[in-house]
């Protein structure tokens, strides 16, 4: 990579994010606690995220979808330091990093990380150490429990990382890291962190009671 070091005012975050509508997001917890208790621990998941995130130093860009959303987007998030709010664009993950880190990029921004608001343990200081790894690194990964990344940063545009990787399994972060091999790319990697995708996640780091059932045998929303 060129050897420059990334300087941490010209970098940006970017926080790929969903509007919490219940049965839109977090489907599989929601098969667990129902879908309007899944998007209500989703909400209140993704605010906290982003306020551990945000720092100085760095521009804060939420990628959010669905586009028709966006008002809903900005009331969520309101208040929290983010710079920017932008429609991800259409198609799968990868594309859409591609157009994110792409559109940083353009933006004149000498690294870029994108995080995910599924993994509680982000913030800002796990951030800056994914810039910091730039400075020597083509690519910085967060790797997740569940054989995914909860962080990806570059610092140079590369949309031939994000060709053919098998989204949404346990494969992402094995491929991605052969990917990079294969491209030449050097890698770092973060401290490991657990995502919440599963009521047995959530209740793991505290974001849901165990103990309490509604009569639909579902978990009791006001447990959390």
């Amino acid at each position: 990579m060129d050897p420059r070091a990334a300087e941490v005012g010209r970098c940006s975050l970017g926080v790929f994010a969903k509007a919490p509508v219940p049965g839109r997001v977090k489907t599989r917890l929601a098969q667990d606690i129902g879908p309007a208790a899944a998007a209500a621990l989703y909400r209140r998941l993704g605010r906290q995220v982003v306020a551990a995130a945000v720092g100085p130093g760095y521009r804060t860009i939420v990628w959010f979808t669905p586009p028709a959303d966006r008002d809903a987007v900005r009331t969520w998030l309101d208040g929290l330091g983010v710079a920017e709010f932008s429609p991800q664009a259409n198609g799968n993950l990868g594309t859409r990093l591609v157009h994110a880190f792409g559109r940083s990029f353009a933006a004149g921004h000498d690294a870029a990380v994108i995080i995910g608001t599924d993994a509680p343990g982000v913030n800002r200081r796990i951030v800056a150490a994914a810039f910091r790894a730039l400075r020597t690194r083509d690519l910085v990964l967060g790797p997740s429990l569940d054989g995914g990344y909860y962080l990806i940063g570059l610092s140079t545009p590369q949309p031939a990382l994000f060709r053919a990787i098998p989204w949404s399994t346990r494969g992402v972060l094995r491929v991605t890291e052969g990917r990079a091999r294969a491209l030449g790319l050097s890698v770092g990697r973060l401290a490991p962190l657990r995502d919440v995708d599963r009521a047995r996640d959530a209740r793991a780091m505290g974001l849901l009671s165990a103990a309490r059932r509604s009569e639909t045998g579902r978990a009791d929303p006001s447990n959390y």
